[in-house]
This record gives C-alpha cells, structure tokens and sequence, in this order.
C-alpha cells in the first residue's frame, strides 16, 4: 500500500473517476484538477461513495498556471495521470484552435510547473488515433505516430512529441532527477463501474457507439445510425477495439508502478488485441439487456476503416497488464449504469 499523492488531471471525466476509484482502493491519495466542461463534480462525490475514502478537488484548467502551481505547492506530489483533453473527433475538425489550446498548450503548462517542482513522473493517458490509417490491422508501439487523420489524433501525437523531446533533453544533459513518463495508448473504452455509480455521461448526443447503443435502449435516443454494412469483415459493419474502463484504468496504474524502475519515455498498447463489429456489439447489447436496439445502416463515414486493433503484447511483457473483462462484462456494467442513471449525473 502507498501513501504517495497522485495528480489526476481531468479526474471529474469518464475514464479519470475510474482511474480515482483504483488509485484510491490501491491506497494512493489523489488530487483532482477539473474544469468541469465535459464532467460533473457528481462524480468525485460518487468515487469518494465507492471508496470511503475523500480526495482533494480543484475546479480549474490545466492551461491555468498559477492554479496549478498553487496545488504543487500546497502537495507532496509524487507523479501526474493526465486525461485532462478534449476527445471529440468531429468536434476538433471543425474547432481545431480550440482543441490545440486545451490540449497541447495545457500539457505544456502543465510540464513546465512539474518542472519548476521538480516532480518528474507522468502517465500520458493518449490514443491509438495517433497511428493514423497505418496498412495494417493490428497496431503496434513500432508504427509512425505522424498519421493522425484529424485535429484531436493530431494534437495528442504532439503531446506525445512534446514528451519524447522531454526525455530526450534529460539524455543530453545527464540531470539528476530525469522524466519517467509512460504513454498509454487506447482505442474505445466502454463498460463502467461495477457499482453502477459512476460511468460515461457524454454532454449532448454521444459521439461514441455504446453510450449510443445504451440511449437507445433506455428510450433517450431514437435510433442508431451504423456507418456503413458493407465492408469486408465478419458481417460488414466495422470491426473495432473495446476496452472496459476498468480494465484501461487498471493499466494506468500498472504503468504507474512501473515508472518506479524506468527513464526516458515509453508507449504502450492498451487493448483487447481483438476488435468486435458493430453488429457483434448491438447483437450482444440485445442479448444481455432484453432491449432491442433500432438502428439502420447508412453510408460509410469519410476516413473509416474496416478494421482495427492495438496489438497489447508489449503491455502483457512490461506492465504484467492484460485485459480481464469480456464484452459481456462491458456491455453489462453500461447497462447497470445507464439504466440506473439515465440522464447520468443529473
């Protein structure tokens, strides 16, 4: 068990509650910084329910500097998880500015006032949209991370880049407390707590399939639009790797304990080493819930693939990490979630 004070950048969000959950269960003790524009503070008050045990919340932005100093001054901070990003594909193409300023300049803000307190250790939670549209299906750590197809892949293989530079600068002046930063890449996170307390609650109509597929389901949305039905996979809808929330947390904090024996900087896959179509996805979500899902299929998306999937054996190696949780257990705790919580946090 730790005592070490951990910094969650957008713990309030989807994936960084849960990864409060873990670390607080673990024994760490965690500060959050939020500014709540894609989260509720519903959530911190729900991880504390889970764990009985109480964090420390500061509701800002990671691009506000003298915020964040004052949290490095007031904690003992022992090593930063950064979520804190804006992650909607469509969004960043048509608000690219908007998308650059949160998330790269803030990860800048946010390296500069580690490094005035000398704290050195980070777990980048990044993406697989890093990659790109490489000519392969399943992803490995080895590809060009240059691919990115649009503004939010772009900007998360620039922070990427911003803390390989780190890593690198500390090879060439051979400093005494060099940067220990772990990358962890992922494609679609689903599922939710198994408390049914805390899981995904997107603002607005969801940009991603299974918090869509659970609206429908509990009669919020109308009906799902599948992007395309005739590609060359198992039934012609898309082929994808999910994740379930907890699995991914757990991963970070596997990378966490990690950072303890590494230097420089390191990516890792986080996933399943397997996708599931869309189709495999609704014909599941039918099954466990008794729900029937209405959906029709309609044309491609402009820069959809068939299919694709990270390949997680570095992870299993390195981090001892693999996926536990099966797409019943995902599909499952959405549905815990979603049906007891049907306008999430509200």
């Amino acid at each position: 068990m730790s005592t070490e004070k951990i910094l969650v950048t957008g713990g309030a969000g989807y994936i960084g509650s849960h990864a409060c959950v873990e670390l607080m269960q673990a024994g760490y003790d965690v500060i959050v910084i939020d500014n709540l524009s894609n989260s509720k503070p519903e959530s911190l008050a729900r991880v504390e329910k889970i764990t009985s045990k109480s964090l420390v919340f500061v509701e800002a932005d990671i691009c506000d500097k003298q915020a964040l100093s004052d949290i490095f001054s007031a904690h003992d901070i022992y090593a930063v998880m950064h979520f804190a990003g804006l992650k909607a594909v469509g969004e960043s193409c048509l608000q690219p500015i908007k998308y650059y300023q949160n998330n790269v300049y803030g990860t800048l803000v946010l390296t500069e006032v580690m490094q005035a307190f000398a704290v050195n250790k980070i777990i980048f939670s990044s993406s697989a949209t890093v990659y790109g549209e490489p000519d392969t299906v399943k992803y490995t750590e080895d590809l060009p991370v240059f691919g990115a197809t649009n503004p939010y892949g772009k900007s998360k293989a620039m922070v990427e880049d911003i803390l390989k530079d780190l890593a690198q600068a500390d090879s060439l002046s051979n400093t005494e407390n060099p940067w220990k930063i772990i990358l962890l890449r992922y494609f679609n996170p689903i599922g939710a707590h198994i408390s049914g307390l805390i899981g995904e609650d997107p603002n607005g109509i969801p940009n991603n399939l299974i918090p869509y597929v659970s609206q429908v389901a509990v009669g919020k949305l109308e009906q799902l639009s599948v992007f395309g039905g005739d590609y060359p996979t198992i039934d012609g809808t898309g082929v994808r790797d999910y994740i379930h929330v907890v699995d991914l947390v757990k991963g970070h904090l596997n990378a966490l304990a990690a950072l303890k024996n590494t230097s420089g900087c390191k990516a890792y896959n986080l996933g399943a080493g397997k996708g599931y179509s869309v189709l495999e996805i609704i014909t599941a979500f039918t099954r466990i819930t008794g729900k029937d899902i209405n959906y029709k299929i309609v044309e491609r998306r402009t820069g959809d693939i068939a299919e694709y999937y990270a390949d997680p054996d570095l992870a299993l190696r390195e981090l001892n990490w693999q996926t536990e949780k099966s797409l019943d257990d995902m599909i499952s705790d959405t549905w815990r979630w979603q049906s007891a919580n049907p306008n999430g946090y509200e």
